[in-house]
């Protein structure tokens, strides 16, 4: 997974700054992969140190206790008002080992505009050899006043090509990584956690698209489970029961006895509006719906569409 992070373009170019000594005071990185953008910024705070594999500071900036290198907030926690306040008060503060000290800021689309404004100026003119390196998975949270003060790295999904090379390191001889990376949307935590379980995800999916009872269905389904690798599967479901549906099997990622199944139910109608509907339901989870009752909706109305596409039929 470092491997697969390294090729990324925010890496690159901070370790292209570092070597030309020509850092920006303030970088913003955009990457969609949410699970893993700790893990990139910690890569690029790596490079931004000229820190080597196997080097102390690597090791310290990994574990995230190197004294010049400041990571905000814990890991799974936001931004706030105290928080901001300390970061403020920390930049004042000279550097103990470089002469560079870097401020990390995780999750920055989660910090409110309170403490975007209180961070501003700091980020905006940071005192003498601090730096900043912000990390959030959309620009659109992120205040129009910060964005004009930093340099904004976006980084694209991932190929399906790269997602599945990457998991075949991690889990060599695993089945199922040709679709897991075909469904994940160039994300490499989707990717995983649908190759996780057995492909519990896609099965999942496909018992959504066909129980009698999906109250009964959504009801079981948890706060806990990975909605956006839910989605994930659901989307690869319906675009290959769409493929088998209009006679085009061989390029099915999926051909089991589940999706033929969703095909012969579903006509090829139905199957394309249940994929903008499922579009739909995601941006909804994304904006904080309720997962059972968003499935739920969408559970009602792929039936509907079915039952519309059949009449026309």
């Amino acid at each position: 997974m470092i491997q697969l992070l390294r090729e990324t373009n925010a890496y690159k170019r901070m370790a292209a700054d570092a070597e030309r000594g020509e850092q920006s005071h303030a970088t913003l990185v955009l990457f969609p992969d949410e699970k893993l953008l700790r893990a990139l910024l910690k890569e690029c705070a790596k490079a931004f140190f000229a820190a080597a594999d196997g080097s102390r500071a690597a090791r310290l900036i990994g574990e995230e206790h190197f004294s010049d290198c400041l990571i905000f907030p814990e890991a799974g926690g936001k931004l706030n008002a105290e928080l901001g306040g300390r970061i403020i008060d920390e930049s004042i503060l000279r550097p103990v080992e470089e002469s560079k000290k870097l401020f990390v800021l995780d999750a920055f689309h989660l910090a409110t505009p309170l403490v975007q404004n209180k961070l501003l100026k700091v980020i905006e003119e940071p005192p003498a050899g601090v730096y900043f390196l912000l990390g959030a998975t959309s620009e659109h949270p992120v205040l129009p006043t910060i964005l004009s003060r930093v340099s904004k790295i976006a980084v694209p999904p991932f190929s399906e090509e790269r997602v599945a090379a990457a998991l075949a390191r991690e889990h060599a001889g695993a089945a199922g990584i040709g679709e897991a990376a075909a469904a994940s949307g160039g994300l490499y935590s989707v990717a995983e956690s649908l190759l996780l379980d057995g492909g519990r995800e896609f099965r999942l999916a496909e018992e959504f698209l066909l129980t009698d009872e999906p109250e009964k269905f959504c009801r079981a389904l948890s706060d806990k489970d990975d909605k956006r690798a839910f989605f994930a599967a659901l989307m690869q479901v319906l675009r290959d029961a769409m493929m088998l549906a209009n006679g085009q099997a061989q390029f099915a990622k999926r051909r089991g006895e589940g999706t033929v199944r969703i095909a012969n139910i579903y006509p090829a109608g139905a199957l394309a509006r249940a994929v903008e509907l499922t579009q739909g339901a995601e941006r909804e989870i994304g904006f904080n719906a309720n997962f059972q009752q968003c499935a739920l909706a969408l559970a009602v109305a792929t039936r509907k569409e079915r039952e519309i596409w059949k009449r026309l039929s």
